[in-house]
């Protein structure tokens, strides 16, 4: 078997990729409750409580790419509740929360609100553990009132939540942040309770990005490569990135050989034996992928790579969206349990 500590039972919630219905009870499998739902569809929709269910629709649905409701699933009784702005589910063992920041012209103090007012509430309800976050930021590479690019904008505010919860909330988890085409943030995370095993990864092969030099921004990104807990790995958007630099600029289909390689050597067996994890995956083992493009024109050769790569019963949606660098052209995450 490859899959990770295998005397292991996961209690994890269960993600769901389902058909963008608009609908707000969005059948779940029998037994099961939902924790959160995320709509990538067509326009942008507040954070709130919908059905009893936190719930959030970014824009990121365009033609040819895959409008779907993303869905975290839980076998235990489900608390929702709203809190300064944040919606939120918890289960007695993980929480998922949902905050969005509005579009304006600077936006690092407005996110660093958020985050606070995220990781507050964790610590308050008793999930100090964070094992994801999802930033998805209108124009990311676009300039700010400022002329300096929204990414490192959020970067800044993102980084300095974390110094001031660093103490409560720990070390940074593994994460992506990638374009939406609708103004604004949106953010969710999911935690869970202090008390089992939980490791994040970095990838021998790229720098962690926690440590990227000031020519990347003000604040480098804070997030590691992966996180395992229960069972389950999550790995955060990786790109065709060695070391911190860019490489194959501009050649769509060595970008997807780089991502893959990257995240192959993220989840195999030798590099989970460095962080302390017993077993190991393989690409085949990575599970409700998404996958942001760039350039629409890519689409076909990027899911041909994916068709290629990934186990054929594997769930994976593909979105026509900017990545968070400019030479950047497509960014892959998922899940391994």
């Amino acid at each position: 078997m490859t899959a990770v500590d295998t005397e292991v039972r996961s209690s994890a919630p269960q993600c769901v990729f389902a058909p963008l219905s608009g609908e707000e009870d969005a059948a779940p499998a029998a037994g099961r409750q939902v924790l959160g739902r995320v709509d990538y569809g067509f326009r942008s929709v507040p954070p709130g409580l919908r059905g009893g269910v936190p719930a959030m629709g970014v824009h990121m649905a365009s033609e040819g790419a895959d409008p779907f409701t993303e869905l975290w699933l839980t076998d235990r009784p489900v608390r929702p509740g709203e809190d300064r702005g944040l919606v939120y589910a918890e289960d007695g063992e993980h929480l998922f929360c949902a905050v969005r920041v509005a579009e304006r012209g600077v936006y690092r103090e407005a996110v660093r609100r958020a985050y606070a007012a995220a990781f507050a509430l964790l610590v308050r309800r008793g999930y100090p553990r964070l094992l994801r976050m999802w930033n998805l930021v209108g124009a990311i590479t676009g300039g700010n009132a400022e002329g300096m690019e929204n990414y490192r904008d959020f970067c800044i505010g993102r980084a300095r939540a974390f110094d001031e919860w660093r103490e409560h909330i720990g070390r940074v988890p593994a994460a992506t942040g990638i374009g939406a085409r609708g103004p604004g943030i949106g953010m969710y995370f999911l935690a869970r309770r202090a008390g089992a095993p939980l490791r994040h990864l970095e990838n021998p092969y790229q720098t962690p990005a926690y440590r990227y030099p000031r020519r990347y921004g003000p604040k480098a990104p804070s997030f590691a490569r992966a996180t395992w807990s229960d069972g389950t790995l999550y790995v955060s958007g990786t790109a065709s990135i060695v070391g911190d630099g860019t490489v194959h600029r501009g050649d769509i289909e060595r970008q997807c050989d780089v991502t893959f390689a990257n995240i192959g050597a993220l989840i195999g067996e030798e590099n989970l034996a460095r962080h302390g994890v017993a077993g190991g995956f393989r690409l085949g083992d990575l599970d409700h992928v998404k996958v942001y493009v760039r350039d629409a024109a890519h689409l076909p050769a990027v899911r041909a790579r994916c068709a290629e790569l990934l186990h054929d019963r594997a769930e994976v949606r593909f979105l026509n969206v900017d990545v968070c660098r400019p030479d950047l052209l497509v960014e892959i995450e998922g899940i391994c349990r």
